[in-house]
Parts: structure tokens; sequence; C-alpha cells
């Protein structure tokens, strides 16, 4: 099974500002849904409460030890213990949707990074995890007036 990080990540790091992302990249979110549709998303609480609905099309699973869960979603306690249902289920993908902590907790065993990097510094509060990118090797990028999307598979 490939775990997948989708990010979009401003030039300072910045993934979000109080509950919301700073821009607005319709590219981006159609990106998002293409690579995302059919598959297991794995997000932390606060992304699904930004969202404030399960993303249709997908396998919604909130990481959560408060959380109940709620129709269109699974709640797991811990991001193994998620992965190993989604390994059970036999998954051929599954997709790391945020927020950082749920990014930096997969980070080390993330095979794939499709991200969007946005040629913007705005002001946040959550930043994406640092990445050592001589892990990884770039295979796909594509510009865009101010952004880019970049692809990475682990080395």
């Amino acid at each position: 099974m490939k775990i997948i990080i989708i990010a979009a990540v401003a030039e300072n790091g910045v993934i979000g500002a109080a509950g919301k992302i700073p821009w607005h990249i319709s590219d981006d979110l159609r990106r998002f849904k293409r690579l995302t549709l059919g598959h297991s998303i794995i997000m932390g609480r606060k992304t699904f409460e930004s969202l404030g609905k399960p993303l249709p099309g997908r396998r919604n699973i909130v990481l959560s030890r408060q959380m109940q869960p709620l129709p269109g979603i699974e709640v797991f306690g811990e991001l193994a213990h998620a992965l190993a249902d989604c390994r059970e289920k036999c998954e051929a993908a599954v997709f790391i949707i945020g927020g950082a902590e749920i990014y930096r907790q997969a980070l080390p065993t993330a095979d794939v990074l499709h991200l969007t990097r946005v040629q913007q510094a705005p002001a946040g509060d959550v930043s994406f995890p640092t990445v050592d990118f001589s892990a990884w090797t770039q295979v796909a990028r594509e510009e865009h007036p101010g952004y880019c999307f970049i692809d990475y598979h682990r080395r």
C-alpha cells in the first residue's frame, strides 16, 4: 500500500490560518479531487472540522481520541491503526490530507509527496513539517502563475 501525502504549502511553510487555507487555487482543488477520488483519505480532527463534512467518493478517516464516528466518517485514535486497517482492506493507496501533526507522523513512512508550492508567504498558524528532500526524487513538476505542482517519490 502506498502512503501518499498531498498538501498545498506556501513559500514560508504555512498550510493554514485560523482553520482555513489562506488562498484559493481552483486548479489545486481540482487536482486534489482527481488524485484522491476513490481512495481513503486520512486527516486530523481539525482538518475534518475545517471541511465540515465528509468528502464524497472517498473513504474518510479522521484521527481523534475523542471524536465519535459520524455518518461517512471512520475514527481511529492513531495513524498506525488507521493505516493497518487500510492494509487489511487491501487498499492500493491512502492519502494523508492534513493537518500538520498528521503530516509529521506520516512523513517518515510516506512513499509519495504531491505538493502544490504556493508562491505566497501568508501569515498563518499551521505549517508543513520540514522535509529532508535528499530522501526524495522529484518525478514531475508543472508550473503555473503563482503556484506549481511538484510530485516526489521516496528514493
